[in-house]
């Protein structure tokens, strides 16, 4: 019998703060919260004392996320506002841009 997904977790410094984020970018609602993790269905944020963000670039990244955006020009800009950052080094041209969460989790934005 296959395993079940139930939660991608992704570590940081305040969840809480991390999945406004997210709920905001995704338009998702907070599914389960306590003092050290927050869920948006699939998508959890689990406290970790002393968390460092990951660079980039940087061949130590562990994961990142794809996300299909309609329009990725305005997708970047909504995001930046949400407080994503654009890194300088964008791999993918005109294919997708990479952006940073406010956590320092990286983030595709893939048009379609």
């Amino acid at each position: 019998m296959p395993a079940e997904l139930t939660t991608v977790v992704l570590d940081c410094a305040d969840p809480a703060e991390l999945a406004a984020f997210y709920a905001k970018a995704l338009g998702l609602e907070i599914t389960y919260q306590d003092d050290d993790t927050v869920h948006l269905g699939l998508l959890g944020f689990q406290r970790v004392s002393g968390y460092r963000g990951p660079s980039w670039p940087d061949d130590a990244k562990h994961a990142h996320l794809d996300l299909r955006v309609g329009d990725l020009e305005s997708a970047v800009t909504e995001f930046e506002a949400l407080g994503a950052t654009k890194p300088d080094f964008q791999p993918g041209g005109a294919d997708w841009v990479v952006l940073a969460d406010p956590e320092g989790h990286l983030v595709c934005l893939i048009p379609g």
